[in-house]
């Protein structure tokens, strides 16, 4: 570390590695922290979670009891010791509340005063944080396992949904209406996400065991389907046998910088493959425990060297480094199966929420050992001092 701010303080090295080195190292020493708690609201399991990019400061979940809730992360009591309050609350009292499991919440990209959420109920609603109240509904004729909004766009502002239905719906937050459906799934689709590179790029997840990439300007179907044998990408070929996984696909994560896109299958598998050019990377991450039946929300970490990946992994959260596929620790603390985790890119910290019903705060700590060499390092550096200064008296 002094290396670091030596190298930075006489500019060889850019500020930048720096920031990098000290990221990975925090990550590397992930810990359930005995001081900080999370408040426990939801009856029932946490299907999502998710934390805005705005002040970073608070934090969405939603549940199976149909419960959302808005937590504040930031602690103000001047103590290590201190518990993430929950500011407000969509309960089952609130005649807004969805009817059944809420399957995902996402914050709008751009401000904290608008989120969206979709539930088992056939329905997803944009909610004002202020009022508490649902600005828009959108209804849907079965059930939705997943939504997501893009969060670079600026020539669109539309929200990809998966449901039962084979279809992708996009709706347009500024009509209010569902404006476009994508053909080319033939089972249900459980996972969307949008390309954090290329505002106009979706990827989708069914449970035909196939992941598509599609450019949602063109009217012509998908841009090409992933086959995890990486064979022959021509439209017709694609079509007919390319599958991602050998089970449902029910996990989609792209990387921060969106040139890699991570797949995970209830063939216990999780792939990487190049966004690009759909091309699976091979790199082997071994046995992922997977035994979801909808969708589960894993996570990618951001401004380390290498990056990490986050699995929820029965009652544990796998932690793999991403382009090696090593299995670098378990995160263990859950009492019963994790659903979703989110990384927080601020702080280097993870949160997890399982079906116990409880959000663990992972928080990045020093090693006894570190502690150690210190305290080590100060004791040596005064005895010298001491000798110098007597040998220097006679």
């Amino acid at each position: 570390m002094l290396g670091f701010l030596t190298a930075r303080q006489a500019g060889l090295d850019d500020p930048l590695r720096l920031r990098r080195a000290e990221s990975t190292r925090r990550v590397l020493n992930l810990k359930l922290n005995p001081d900080r708690d999370v408040d426990r609201i939801h009856g029932n399991g946490i299907n999502s979670i998710d934390i805005e990019t705005i002040e970073g400061r608070y934090m969405l979940s939603g549940g199976a009891d149909g419960v959302i809730v808005i937590y504040d992360l930031e602690n103000y009591s001047g103590k290590p010791q201190y518990t993430c309050k929950a500011v407000c609350t969509v309960g089952r009292s609130n005649r807004h509340v969805h009817k059944f499991s809420v399957e995902t919440v996402l914050w709008y990209p751009y401000d904290t005063g608008m989120f969206v959420s979709s539930s088992f109920d056939k329905t997803m609603k944009v909610w004002d944080t202020e009022t508490l109240k649902p600005a828009e509904v959108f209804e849907f004729e079965s059930n939705i396992y997943n939504h997501h909004l893009s969060p670079i766009a600026r020539k669109h502002s539309l929200i990809a949904v998966g449901t039962k239905n084979p279809k992708i719906q996009l709706c347009d937050l500024k009509s209010g209406s569902k404006i476009h459906v994508l053909q080319g799934h033939k089972a249900e689709v459980l996972s969307v996400r949008w390309s954090p590179r290329y505002e106009h790029i979706l990827a989708t997840a069914s449970a035909d065991s196939k992941v598509k990439v599609w450019d949602v300007r063109r009217a012509s179907g998908s841009l090409f389907s992933l086959d995890q044998d990486n064979g022959d990408k021509s439209k017709s070929s694609s079509e007919a046998v390319n599958t991602a996984h050998n089970g449902r696909v029910n996990g989609l994560s792209f990387t921060s910088d969106g040139l890699f896109l991570l797949t995970t299958g209830t063939d216990d598998r999780m792939r990487l493959w190049n966004s690009a050019t759909g091309e699976n990377t091979l790199v082997n991450y071994g046995k992922v425990c997977n035994e979801s039946r909808k969708g589960l929300q894993f996570t990618v970490s951001q401004g380390c060297s290498p990056e990490f990946v986050f699995v929820p992994c029965g009652s544990s959260v796998a932690v793999y480094v991403l382009h090696t596929g090593e299995l670098v620790t378990m995160l263990r603390g859950h009492y019963n199966n994790v659903d979703c985790c989110k990384f927080h890119p601020d702080h280097q910290e993870l949160y997890s929420g399982g079906k116990d019903g409880n959000i663990l705060a992972w928080v990045p700590v020093l090693r006894a050992s570190d502690m150690e060499e210190e305290s080590d390092q100060k004791n040596k550096g005064s005895q010298g001092s001491l000798k110098g200064f007597f040998s220097h008296l006679y």
